[in-house]
């Protein structure tokens, strides 16, 4: 399902919105809710969005668990780290109330397993198709793609940066009651025209496989 947007702040306000009524229907019926956060530049609106007036105080944050798609083995300050992004843009105010898993160091896996399936998951897209650090050029990338466990690890050398990573596995995601994937420019729109034709990528995997249908937000440019 693809949504199209004018702009990086409208995606933003839109998958705030939208997250934000998963985390409630969690909150409201199972008592506590788990959001994965992504990586890279696309998700910053939405974390504004989710952390700002008024969306902020309409959750009771306390009960949010807040943990990541994937993460880069860096030092949680490092400009490379998501963790860091996700503290500076949404663990903020209201928001600053959620618990946080990071993936890095690795966490127990019980304690992921805990908050499965996901209440919501965003994920950015690669123009090489990748989501979460699912990426083409991996030797492991089909045990991350077929794998039952909840988490993989991703050698140095693959993705920019080419940083070791760790990441969740394709069967964590796709069991998620519900998926946003944020994509931004005509390039990635192409390439997911690609695998909605049938090319295999991650990203055609994921939406194969999702429990949910997919929605997908896109806008000509690029965020901030």
């Amino acid at each position: 399902m693809l949504e199209i947007y004018p702009s990086a702040q409208a995606v933003g306000e839109a998958c705030a919105h939208a997250i934000a009524g998963c985390l409630r229907d969690g909150l409201a019926t199972r008592g506590r809710a788990g959001l994965v956060a992504t990586g890279g530049r696309s998700p910053g609106p939405v974390f504004d969005a989710l952390a700002a007036e008024p969306l902020a105080t309409s959750l009771d944050w306390a009960r949010v668990v807040v943990t990541l798609s994937d993460e880069r083995c860096v030092a949680a300050d490092a400009p490379e780290s998501n963790a860091r992004t996700v503290r500076e843009r949404l663990l903020v105010g209201p928001a600053a109330k959620a618990r946080f898993l990071p993936l890095w160091p690795k966490p127990d896996p019980a304690a992921l397993a805990a908050l499965m399936p996901f209440d919501a998951v965003m994920l950015g897209m690669g123009e090489d198709g990748h989501v979460a650090s699912l990426i083409p050029g991996d030797p492991g990338l089909e045990a991350g793609l077929s794998t039952d466990e909840i988490l993989v690890d991703v050698p140095a050398g693959v993705g920019k940066p080419p940083l070791p990573r760790v990441s969740l596995s394709l069967s964590a995601v796709a069991d998620a009651r519900a998926i946003f994937l944020l994509i931004a420019g005509e390039a990635k729109r192409e390439v997911l025209a690609r695998a909605q034709g049938g090319q295999d990528l991650p990203v055609g995997r994921l939406l194969s496989r999702a429990r949910a249908p997919v929605r997908i937000f896109w806008s000509p440019e690029h965020s901030a």
